[in-house]
């Protein structure tokens, strides 16, 4: 089996903007303030960027929405101000200079406002050159409650439209979940919700993908149940490896607690965290396990029965 082996990480953090209210009351002071709250967040996350890469990180994702604290467990159309252009945008055209400066791929979850006015929760790619590879919307939108509280994300943005844009670093003919090509292997992203349906990591793999990053902002108990077991059933299930980041910590003014727990894993288990730092996943990805035999003996994609799964009296 040849190696081909891949520093990666991931964040696992909260609001870095320290000037949030106590109360919910409060929020509406914000308003003056979202480019502060934007500012804060992707300086840390570069900060975050520059400790990887003094310890040999090659590509980084970042958490679900990362550039503000998860405003989706209320309704307040303030927070319709931060989305932006996921081309040109300040944290784009930030991310960009940092992962040139640092030689570093990143992939970035943000909260997207297109051409058009609408809003997304995008994943946007950006290669060690400082290019922009391109976007990824999140398609699956989550509304409910759990014992822990609320969340209703279809108020702060649409479902993927599936119109991201072709780019020439797309490999895949998916146009909902894009694949791209980079020095370092054939990259994909899943945001949280998506994580959960069964198409998803089977038509990111299907297109090529090989690491999948999972940024997701989540909590309760079952989430936190299946957090541990849905990422290396897939994994092992379509061979690919994922990076599953969870926000951790508390975010005033709701308080509300997320669970952190982030970790890679590929087709054969979880894989060690290297990271020393709170903030930050570490681990080494052998994307040359992928193009070895099964340790099972299994062959699934030789053997499933596409055929059975169709049929009808």
């Amino acid at each position: 089996m040849q190696k081909r082996l891949i520093r990666a990480a991931m964040t696992q953090t909260s609001n870095a903007y320290r000037n949030m209210p106590d109360k919910v009351a409060g929020l509406p002071a914000l308003s003056k303030h979202l480019e502060d709250i934007r500012r804060a967040n992707v300086d840390h996350h570069v900060a975050l960027m520059r400790v990887a890469r003094e310890h040999g990180v090659q590509v980084i994702g970042f958490g679900e929405l990362f550039t503000a604290p998860y405003f989706a467990l209320g309704k307040d159309p303030m927070w319709f101000g931060l989305a932006e252009d996921a081309a040109a945008g300040p944290t784009v055209t930030a991310l960009r200079a940092a992962a040139r400066d640092l030689c570093m791929i990143v992939v970035a979850p943000l909260y997207e406002r297109d051409p058009s006015g609408k809003r997304f929760n995008t994943a946007v790619f950006i290669d060690e050159k400082g290019e922009v590879l391109g976007k990824y919307r999140k398609t699956h939108l989550p509304q409910g409650t759990n014992e822990q509280g609320s969340f209703d994300e279809p108020f702060y943005y649409d479902r993927s439209d599936g119109n991201d844009g072709d780019t020439p670093a797309n490999v895949s003919a998916n146009r909902y979940f894009p694949v791209f090509r980079t020095t370092l292997g054939l990259l994909g992203a899943a945001i949280c919700y998506d994580r959960h349906f069964e198409g998803v990591m089977y038509s990111l793999a299907k297109e090529g993908a090989e690491l999948v990053f999972a940024p997701a902002v989540t909590f309760g108990q079952k989430s936190q149940r299946m957090w541990h077991l849905e990422f290396p059933v897939d994994a092992a299930r379509h061979d690919l490896f994922i990076g599953g980041s969870n926000r951790r910590g508390t975010e005033a003014p709701w308080n509300q607690a997320y669970f952190g727990e982030s970790y890679f894993c590929g087709p054969n288990g979880v894989l060690p965290n290297l990271s020393k730092h709170p903030d930050l996943v570490i681990s080494d990805v052998n994307l040359g396990e992928l193009s070895g035999p099964d340790p099972s003996g299994w062959n699934l994609p030789r053997d499933i029965r596409h055929d059975i799964y169709t049929h009808r009296k």
